[in-house]
């Protein structure tokens, strides 16, 4: 390290800023040194300590192999996400599809299908992606995620399936959903720092007794009649869903059902085969 960011460090950290966020802004914003930046750097330092996300005030965040332009229209990508890929990459490759049709629904950044279509492009194998989203402002920035990363995907604003087109029916390999699925009651509970994530994308309403299941239900329910024979539903939820939505998925027509713990050991990802 540099007297120069040895000194910075030192600032924000006397300032109250952890210390490795402290070195993250630096990198960003004070490249090779260049004092004018300074002012820029701890401008973003202000905005942190009064409890911005680290990932917003960067303006991008990794996601797997993918650099990804984050801001407060989208979720910011986390390592729980990081792992549905890895389970929806697993599953597809059990059935020895040639060129996947992908649908990702409430595509927020674009992380999941992005990623997905990113790294089976390195295995070789063509696959289309249809991403939707009922956010306009998420659209716009997850294509341009997929233009920065130079991957063709369609965009579609779309509430889930309501506006996607009917010949995808019947005829879909894999669909991958980060659905919002915390209740009213439980997002007073939790860390202050999500008020600053779209809303809309974090809390759900309640559905079949079950808080924050509203749009798992929708997706559970109608994703098998848009999955072709040996078709995926991969889908994230609460730790507290397990029950529901394996109930759900059988419920909906599926016969192969499964879930799957993240790695801290909680209850995570729904894994459903028509």
């Amino acid at each position: 390290m540099t007297d120069v960011n040895a000194a910075l460090t030192a600032e924000l950290v006397g300032a109250g800023l952890d210390r490795q966020e402290a070195r993250w802004l630096i990198e960003e914003f004070v490249p090779a040194n260049d004092l004018d930046a300074v002012l820029a750097l701890r401008a973003a330092a202000r905005r942190r300590l009064e409890g911005e996300p680290l990932q917003y005030i960067i303006g991008h965040w990794p996601f797997r192999s993918l650099d990804l332009d984050v801001d407060s229209r989208v979720l910011i990508p986390r390592p729980e996400t990081e792992e549905l890929v890895d389970i929806a990459l697993c599953e597809l490759a059990k059935g020895d599809v040639v060129a996947p049709v992908i649908v990702d629904l409430g595509c927020g950044s674009g992380a999941i299908g992005l990623a997905l279509l990113e790294e089976l492009g390195r295995r070789g194998v063509a696959a289309s992606l249809v991403a939707t989203d009922e956010s306009q402002d998420a659209l716009t920035l997850a294509r341009r995620n997929a233009r920065k990363h130079r991957l063709n995907a369609s965009f579609v604003h779309s509430s889930w399936f309501d506006d996607l087109d009917t010949s995808l029916a019947g005829h879909v390999d894999l669909i991958v959903a980060n659905p919002p699925y915390v209740s009213d009651e439980e997002f007073l509970t939790l860390d202050p720092i999500l008020r600053y994530e779209p809303i809309e994308a974090i809390v759900a309403p309640d559905a079949r007794g079950v808080g924050g299941f509203g749009d798992l239900a929708i997706i559970i329910s109608e994703a098998f009649s848009w999955l072709k024979p040996g078709g995926l539903l991969v889908c994230e939820h609460a730790n507290t869903h397990r029950d529901a939505v394996l109930l759900a998925a059988r419920a909906g027509g599926f016969s192969d059902v499964f879930d799957v713990d993240d790695l801290a050991g909680h209850p995570r990802v729904l894994v459903a085969r028509r």
